[in-house]
């Protein structure tokens, strides 16, 4: 089998998606990117050693990361509920479906719905595609005997060191943005990147470069922007929301709001009464009066 991203994805049966550890925006953006595009096709996951921050909110598919992959086992627990009350547990096969019985002693009660809880123990995955990270170290559920056996891929803008002897098939560039890396991947793939898969990848690019002023970018990472913008990006919705707690005319390239008669303080005077009245315009711009220009001449008093 060919080490290629294509042929590796397609012959997993499950993919195993893990985050680096405490992850930037843009591979966290590149990780759920990823596990958008495959969740259709594929048993994925997507997990993370650190919790996600309130930067990633942004990002969809966020509330996907989990801390605690597990998807071997199923697990059935009665929160509390006595043990010792149960008398046996049996099993039955009825044409394709299983079923469960938990049969209590005679003088108890069976456990409610409420209190039973459904779980899953264990990591069962083909393929673990590793996002970010520059070591080993980063990537703590490695140590897992559980993962022992698992193919193991990299995406990043280093290659990945490994103190362990476990081989990495390595699809790390040097690029600006692990984004970059993941949407050339994901072409590979012939996967349509949809709007929400597109914004997650414009995200991230725009983080890892900097805002595009990275000493990495090439003619190339402009290509992709547009290409993610063409397909419905957008850019960080927080750049509009930032512009509106600065006074127009304070962002260079906007025009200030010209004042209207009202605003304009040399528009306003004040009557007799005190009471503000508004100047016609047309007054304001005329000519002074021919007094105001002739020379003021002071004479002091003189006592006899």
């Amino acid at each position: 089998m060919e080490n290629n991203f294509s042929s590796l994805i397609n012959q997993a049966n499950s993919v195993l998606i893990l985050l680096a550890k405490n992850p930037y925006l843009d591979q966290v953006a590149a990780g759920l990117s990823l596990y958008l595009a495959l969740k259709n096709s594929k048993n994925v996951q997507i997990a993370s050693s650190s919790s996600m921050m309130v930067e990633h909110n942004r990002l969809v598919g966020v509330d996907k990361v989990t801390m605690d992959p597990g998807n071997k086992n199923l697990v059935i627990k009665f929160s509390n509920y006595v043990a010792d009350n149960i008398e046996r547990v049996s099993y039955d096969v009825e044409g394709q479906e299983f079923k469960l019985s938990v049969i209590p002693k005679p003088q108890f009660d069976a456990p409610t719905r409420e209190q039973v809880e459904l779980s899953y123990s264990g990591v069962a995955a083909d393929l673990i595609v590793l996002v970010g990270g520059m070591n080993e170290s980063h990537f703590p559920l490695l140590t897992s005997n559980q993962l022992v056996d698992s193919k193991l891929v990299h995406i990043g803008v280093q290659t990945l060191v490994m103190e362990s002897k476990r081989e990495v098939i390595s699809f790390a560039e040097g690029t600006a943005s692990t984004s970059e890396v993941t949407y050339k991947l994901l072409k590979q793939l012939n996967l349509d990147l949809n709007q929400d898969i597109a914004s997650n990848l414009l995200m991230g690019m725009q983080e890892g470069t900097k805002n595009f002023t990275h000493g990495r970018v090439t003619a190339e990472t402009f290509e992709m922007a547009a290409d993610l913008m063409k397909k419905g990006a957008s850019m960080d919705p927080r750049q509009a929301e930032e512009q509106k707690q600065y006074p127009v005319g304070a962002i260079p390239g906007q025009s200030p709001l010209q004042p209207t008669p009202s605003q304009n303080p040399a528009s306003q005077r004040f009557d007799a009464s005190g009471i503000q009245n508004e100047k016609p315009q047309s007054e304001v711009e005329s000519e002074p009066h021919p007094t105001w220009l002739q020379p003021k001449i002071y004479k002091g008093s003189s006592k006899s």
